[in-house]
């Protein structure tokens, strides 16, 4: 089964207040979203990160560690907007992938044996597949195909919440032993807790 990972890489860090969060090392060294990025192509190697123009040094930064990237338009850089821009690129290919699974450049410490899972769960046919740790549903979130048209008409600044809701019956929740898929950095507070 072809199923590709999203790496929403958009933003803007209104809230980090210290530049682009996305860039910011981490303890390790390595930036945020390159740590991400590492996570997502470990489990999904065909994968693409949703970047802004204005941002050069961090599609630079991501497409060396080995994601496709599409830049957003001035008009699509809230959430669902990068989003869905990202949905119709890999719908309009000459072969679209059979799923997606959507993760979040802030959102570094999500192993790659969580992702590796959902992407087996979609691959036997589970329409929606989310990561729970301790009981709290986390991210990434994977889609099958059947959203596909709903995923690339979402505006504004809710993600994906709005397809979620309309479909609580289709999602799988998968329990992991994986407490990155609650853990987002949003702030420079996030990030001296490390």
């Amino acid at each position: 089964m072809n199923i590709v990972g999203i790496l929403l890489a958009a933003g803007h860090s209104r809230r980090f207040l210290h530049g682009n969060k996305l860039l910011h090392p981490l303890p390790s060294g390595l930036p945020i979203a390159q740590l991400a990025a590492q996570n997502l192509l470990a489990a999904l190697p065909q994968s693409l990160a949703v970047v802004r123009a204005e941002t050069p040094r961090l599609p630079a930064l991501l497409r060396e560690t080995g994601l496709d990237i599409l830049t957003c338009e001035p008009d699509q850089q809230e959430m669902a907007d990068s989003l869905a821009a990202a949905v119709r690129q890999v719908m309009f290919r000459a072969t679209p992938p059979d799923a997606i699974v959507i993760a979040l450049a802030d959102m570094p410490f999500i192993r790659p044996e969580t992702i590796a899972t959902l992407a087996q769960q979609l691959a036997s046919g589970v329409p929606i597949v989310a990561p729970t740790y301790q009981g709290l549903r986390g991210h990434p979130v994977g889609f099958s195909k059947r959203f596909y048209a709903e995923l690339a008409t979402l505006q504004g600044d809710e993600g994906a919440r709005s397809v979620l809701r309309q479909h609580v019956d289709a999602i799988t929740l998968v329990e992991c032993d994986d407490p990155g898929i609650l853990q987002d950095l949003d702030t420079w507070e996030d990030l001296q807790r490390l």
